[in-house]
């Protein structure tokens, strides 16, 4: 667990980095433009986003004589992770997955959906619920609006860079040579920023599968279910909703193709069961 959360800190190490460089091009002024007009789109991100996506994706809050075992295990693990217990809402689509949201462990919920709760046995769903709760107790939303906030005042100010390269004028050699690495910069930049943010979601998948199985003490049970879902994804791809809140999910719940599967939010589910197999509590 150590290794993910220090290579989470280098990674926004690296884009803090990034975004120090690039404002540098620009001054104080243009770098503080991009900072206030981000901060305050995350803000409002971090404090809504769980309703807006719960909202998104149908869900609707079960109580416990709704669903009295999946209460009892969510209450049973959020104990031992010494976090309040989420709420919980159904998501009604065959296509097993879940996701958990909400800006800290007293604001959290954990969505389920309808196809999940057939697939898995007793063991792994609690497997998934551990990883899920995981993420609450990491503060893994925290940690993705930074890296997003981050990488959106970078893409900010690449998109200020390339106006400045095509509405900037100049006619001579030196200046037009200037403007096509500026240009490039521009759209270089925002790329490698898009890169280590997924490198980040990634770290903290990994995490959070550990932590999960650390806390059921049963890595086994995971992996089982990441195999079982990402084979039924495959057949029963989610048809609603956006790829952009895909990383929100335990496996990404939607059809991917071609370059998508360059730029995935989770790791490989082969790597994530091969770690998960050679845990040892």
């Amino acid at each position: 667990m150590i290794k993910n959360q220090l290579k989470t800190a280098a990674l926004l190490g690296l884009l803090t980095a990034l975004l120090l460089w690039v404002g540098s091009l620009f001054g104080t002024q243009g770098l503080t433009i991009a900072v206030v007009l981000v901060l305050g789109m995350n803000f409002f991100t971090y404090f809504f986003s769980d309703k807006f996506v719960l909202f998104m994706y149908r869900a609707r809050e079960v109580k416990h004589k709704d669903q009295p075992k999946l209460h009892e295990m969510i209450e049973s693990i959020a104990k031992g992770a010494n976090i309040p217990k989420p709420k919980v809402y159904m998501i009604d689509t065959d296509t097993p997955n879940a996701f958990a949201t909400g800006r800290n462990p007293k604001h959290a919920a954990v969505a389920v959906t309808r196809g999940i709760m057939g697939l898995l046995s007793k063991e792994e769903l609690e497997g998934v619920l551990a990883h899920e709760i995981s993420h609450v107790k990491n503060r893994d939303i925290l940690i993705a609006t930074i890296a997003a906030t981050i990488a959106g005042i970078i893409s900010y100010l690449a998109m200020m860079a390339r106006f400045a390269a095509i509405f900037g004028g100049g006619s001579n050699d030196n200046r037009k040579g200037g403007l096509l690495e500026l240009l490039l910069l521009s759209i270089l930049v925002p790329i490698i920023a898009m890169i280590v943010q997924l490198a980040i979601s990634r770290a903290r998948e990994y995490l959070a599968d550990e932590s999960g199985a650390r806390l059921i003490k049963n890595p086994k049970a995971l992996a089982h279910a990441l195999v079982k879902i990402e084979a039924s994804v495959k057949h029963k791809p989610l048809l609603f909703g956006s790829h952009a809140t895909a990383s929100l999910f335990i496996t990404n719940p939607f059809s991917m193709r071609g370059m998508q599967r360059l730029f995935s939010t989770h790791p490989a589910t082969a790597d994530r069961v091969k770690r998960l197999n050679a845990l040892k509590l």
